[in-house]
């Protein structure tokens, strides 16, 4: 491991640096500050690089982790009467689990099956992504804070108080009826509700209200009624360092030249900026109430938000893992790799950390630094602790705007421009009416819009299912076009050129020229309709029939069966192995057909048909 030391040294301390002003801005973001970021970025780097299959790669938050996380807090802190304190441990809990699920898919072997995701449903995700961090980083950037505007928070006082006496009247049902009682302590209690407790609750709504990509639309025009000029100004100059700087030099991070220009700046000509959550100082402590408050009712509802982590993260982790490979010309380990990933994502979880993958940019930046091995991770993640030990109330001084302005570039850099590009060249494959339609463009925009303005997680549920459908579609489709019925002078094969003239209306021939499924059986069954009166033998040529699925079995018996019960003699040639297994399973072989009408090759095939087939015309 330490043949390489002095890349792997470079290599990790670049790809720390990097990592810094990200882990900073996506704890931010992620509504649990720049703590969770840090402590995220330094657990999953560390153990994802020593127990991970990939030797380069750089894990921490990234945004599409961070994207689904931050919906996922928001929602768990609203159940909690947002006090985040109370929802912290389900919030932890929910990490932990994906953390776990990711150990259990790759010690279930299952890395291997995550690239056959479909591309439509990764290219609308990621540009869902990339608009949910671009269009919630609007208000930071103008300092535009919902449940400070008071003229706003105002508009939800009446429901404030409605939820409250709603939580009281919940307190005394518990697991009864409401009684005359109820209802009195319910009123007496109305009368102690404080305007203070009515303000708390009406913040915490408008903030729930403010929230997401909808939420921020809807509060835009106070936003830039309310606008802080100095809180714009400072992340628009964040953004144009970022750009700008590229220009000069990749050397050094553009990221990182903005975040300490920008905040020195701030800090320096004391200018009245808003500076981000406050890092506690020291090291990192675990939250043990994940353990001593865990209810399973609390999780049962994330249930799916925490497999979402595990298998985004991933996917995002492989693709960062093939990227890795063809740069450093090595090959990675997929589940090990999955497994590195999920228990630095649990012990992530465990210190207060925000779930992360591996990062591409960072991964990318290790290796041209001169990163080999795993210990170039493990250097990048001690390098953000020392960071963190060091200059953690240095950091707390950083201008929240300045996050707000480097999120808004990683909003934007993350959007898959490649498949947006594509679109107009895609095959129209699909016809509505008069409109010829791509499906893939369909697959993209459909998860594209949910995760936009719904939900991530069944954005990509829905996504896969009409893709899995359409793909099924296409499939039966292509192997119903491919596989014809018909006689000998419709479609003969090479071999089938001499057979015998006087015999063409006796005998016909069935090309199995794919799969045989659920997706492609009525094509198939229509063997039975199509046989004229003359025909007493048919002949199934199973030579490209590689697979048959259970649907595909009990189509075959059917249809064997009705040739049987109308005399025709089923013949079958060069049947594939896992067709056969299937069909002997349930005796089609050699209940239906027997061992002696079943043929290697079409000639053997032929010399039976020779024998034991007359000419009745």
């Amino acid at each position: 491991m330490f043949k390489h030391i002095k890349g792997d040294l470079f290599g990790g301390i670049t790809a720390g640096i990097v990592a810094l002003p990200l882990a900073l801005a996506f704890g931010v973001s992620s509504g649990l500050g720049p703590s969770a970021g840090l402590y995220g970025a330094i657990f999953i780097a560390f153990f994802a690089a020593l127990f991970g299959g990939t030797n380069t790669q750089i894990s921490g938050p990234t945004a599409p982790m961070t994207a689904v996380s931050m919906i996922a807090i928001a929602s768990i802190i609203a159940l909690n009467d947002g006090d985040i304190s109370k929802a912290l441990p389900i919030i932890l809990t929910v990490f932990l689990l994906a953390g776990l699920m990711q150990i259990a898919l790759g010690g279930l072997g299952l890395g291997t099956y995550i690239k056959y995701i479909p591309y439509p449903v990764v290219s609308g995700f990621m540009t869902a992504i990339g608009i949910i961090i671009l269009v919630t980083q609007i208000l930071p950037a103008v300092g535009y804070y919902p449940k400070e505007d008071s003229e706003y928070v105002t508009q939800f006082k009446p429901a404030a108080k409605e939820k409250i006496l709603e939580s009281f009247l919940s307190e005394n049902k518990e697991d009864r009826f409401l009684t005359p009682e109820d209802f009195k302590q319910t009123i007496v209690k109305a009368e102690t509700i404080t305007e203070a407790a009515i303000l708390k609750e009406a913040e915490t709504l408008a903030a729930n209200n403010a929230s997401g990509v909808l939420g921020t639309f809807k509060v835009l025009g106070n936003a830039f009624k309310n606008i802080n000029w100095l809180e714009f100004v400072l992340a628009l100059v964040t953004i144009i360092i970022i750009y700008g700087f590229k220009r000069i030099t990749t050397a050094i991070p553009s990221t990182l030249v903005a975040l300490v220009v920008v905040t020195g700046i701030a800090y320096g000509f004391g200018l009245n900026y808003r500076p981000i959550q406050e890092i506690p100082g020291g090291l990192p402590v675990p939250n043990f109430e994940i353990f001593t408050k865990f209810k399973i009712g609390n999780i049962l509802p994330y249930f799916f938000t925490a497999l979402t982590l595990a298998l985004l993260g991933a996917i995002d982790s492989l693709l960062t893992s093939v990227i890795a490979d063809n740069m450093t010309q090595t090959k990675h380990k997929p589940n090990k790799e999955l497994v590195g990933q999920g228990i630095g994502n649990s012990i992530a979880a465990l210190f207060g950390g925000i779930p992360g993958a591996g990062a591409t940019i960072r991964t990318v930046i290790n290796i041209k630094s001169g990163g080999k091995t795993r210990l170039s991770g493990m250097i990048a993640a001690v390098l953000l602790l020392i960071i963190l030990l060091a200059l953690g109330p240095v950091a707390s001084q950083i201008p929240a705007a300045v996050l707000a302005g480097i999120l808004i570039t990683v909003g934007i850099g993350v959007m898959d421009y490649k498949g947006l590009k594509a679109i107009p060249y895609l095959p129209k494959d699909i016809k509505f009416g008069p409109l010829k339609l791509s499906s893939e463009v369909i697959i993209m925009v459909l998860v594209f819009v949910l995760s936009s303005i719904w939900n991530l997680v069944y954005a990509v549920g829905i996504g896969l299912v009409f893709a899995s459908l359409l793909f099924m579609k296409k499939i039966g489709d292509l192997t119903a076009e491919r596989s014809k019925v018909g006689s000998l002078e419709e479609v003969p094969w090479a071999d089938e050129k001499d057979f015998p003239s006087k015999l063409k209306e006796e005998v016909f021939i069935k090309h199995a020229n794919g799969p045989l499924f659920f997706g492609s059986n009525n094509e198939f069954q229509i063997l039975a309709d199509q046989i004229p009166d003359t025909a007493n033998t048919v002949i199934i040529r199973m030579d490209k029939m590689h697979y048959m699925d259970q649907s595909g079995l009990y189509t075959m018996e059917e249809i064997v069966q009705e040739l049987k019960k109308n005399t025709i003699t089923v013949l079958l040639v060069d049947i594939q192995n896992q067709p056969r297994l299937m069909m002997e399973k349930i005796d089609i072989i050699p209940d239906l057909i027997p061992q002696e009408h079943i043929f290697k090759t079409f000639e053997a095939c032929l010399k039976w048909v020779k024998e034991n087939i007359k000419d009745v015309a």
